[in-house]
């Protein structure tokens, strides 16, 4: 039976301050503006988006839950600072966990969801030749947005932390024009989906993430101003 969903991000409910935040916080530590081991001191992050200390410290216990944020007891809360070992164990569950999730999927993707799909293959591939961390961020939106289309709220759940990861592990040690290969393979995926072929999709899947994780490197992380990142994005998320 085919089925849709809208994406988290585009349906009718406006998100709240705490929501905001958090979509803010989340793009700027996967484009790497804010860079792994940062510290992300609640009065800075309330002040430079307009929110109390409460918010920001709920919007930071909800990125320590995708794996993107550490919270240290009495140190506070930093930027995820995974090993590139540990960012290869985190590939392993994550194949597994994404052809469980094609399998589910496959022949239950209506014509609303396809075109959407097929429309973030685009884009990613549009961004891959200007920017290898916006590619990054998009291809992870497109597993986001698959994992949203299962209707499973478990699988759901557990797949926003562990592709939430890995996108960070790929900002950080993803290899130099590298993300365009996953464009071509994101689309080569939406269509085992569409034509039902579930053995096909899920094995495109599992090679995918192989692959990603495979294109993985150490590089050279740079120092980074907290409050002046946060003020960028804080311009960009508009009002509640």
């Amino acid at each position: 039976m085919p089925l849709s969903k809208k994406s988290p991000d585009t349906g009718a409910r406006t998100p709240t301050r705490t929501e905001k935040v958090q979509l803010a916080l989340r793009r700027a530590i996967l484009e790497q503006r804010l860079t792994p081991g940062t510290r992300l001191p609640e009065d800075a992050v309330g002040e430079a988006f307009g929110a109390s200390r409460t918010i920001a410290r709920e919007a930071l216990g909800r990125l320590a839950t995708e794996g993107l944020v550490e919270l240290i007891p009495n140190r506070g809360a930093f930027v995820a600072n995974p090993s590139l070992e540990e960012g290869r164990g985190i590939f392993v569950i994550r194949a597994a966990l994404e052809r469980a999730m094609v399998r589910q999927l496959s022949g239950r993707i209506d014509a609303a969801a396809q075109k959407r799909l097929l429309a973030m293959v685009e884009e990613e591939t549009r961004l891959a030749e200007k920017s290898d961390v916006e590619a990054i961020r998009l291809a992870g939106e497109f597993h986001l947005y698959l994992a949203s289309l299962t209707g499973n709220p478990l699988l759901e759940r557990y797949l926003v932390e562990i592709i939430s990861r890995c996108s960070l592990v790929m900002t950080m040690y993803g290899r130099p024009h590298s993300a365009d290969c996953g464009a071509r393979e994101h689309r080569a995926i939406v269509e085992a989906l569409v034509t039902g072929d579930f053995l096909r999709a899920g094995d495109l899947m599992e090679h995918h993430v192989e692959d990603v994780a495979a294109r993985a490197q150490l590089s050279v992380r740079p120092r980074t101003d907290v409050r002046q990142v946060l003020a960028d994005f804080a311009a960009q998320m508009g009002d509640p």
